[in-house]
């Protein structure tokens, strides 16, 4: 055997493995996620809040409690997450927000939400309304863009 052929082999036998590896370690991250999302709806309330300010910042940066910190894992306190500051009733908090409803939700408003802990998973309206995403202003060219696909008949008129 030629001794390319041989080292072509090793690298796909190390290849397969790492993907054999991966395919368990993923399965097992997932299957702790789904446990942990669990006991999240298991434990969420709804609550009044007012939203003071919202933000992207390091964990060490965002003066948690100390209780908070110390049960965090090192690699974890510095990367960059989603966090709210609210007020419930006389007290400000800092809340880790869900990324999905980071962008929805409204700053300087008042907002009932659902709370698990001090994590927040979903906002709504002061009055049960829904609060829907800001929408962000088109650029010229996709104006333009629109405006040609329209008269050609690409696109339905609005």
């Amino acid at each position: 055997m030629p001794k390319w052929l041989i080292v072509l082999l090793i690298v796909l036998v190390v290849i397969i493995v790492l993907l054999v590896v991966l395919y368990f370690a993923g399965k097992k991250l997932q299957k702790q996620q789904a446990e942990q999302q669990a006991m999240l709806e298991a434990n969420k309330q709804t609550v009044s809040l007012l939203v003071i300010d919202k933000k992207r910042m390091k964990i060490k940066d965002a003066k948690l409690p100390e209780a908070v910190m110390s049960q965090m894992p090192k690699m974890a306190k510095n990367v960059k997450t989603p966090m709210v500051k609210v007020k419930v009733g006389p007290q400000i908090l800092t809340l880790f927000c869900d990324e999905k409803i980071f962008d929805l939700v409204p700053v300087r408003k008042e907002v009932k939400a659902e709370v698990s802990g001090m994590y927040l998973m979903g906002v709504k309206g002061i009055h049960g309304t829904q609060i829907q995403k800001d929408q962000k202003k088109k650029s010229k060219f996709k104006q333009l863009l629109e405006k040609a696909q329209e008269k050609a008949g690409a696109k339905p008129i609005k």
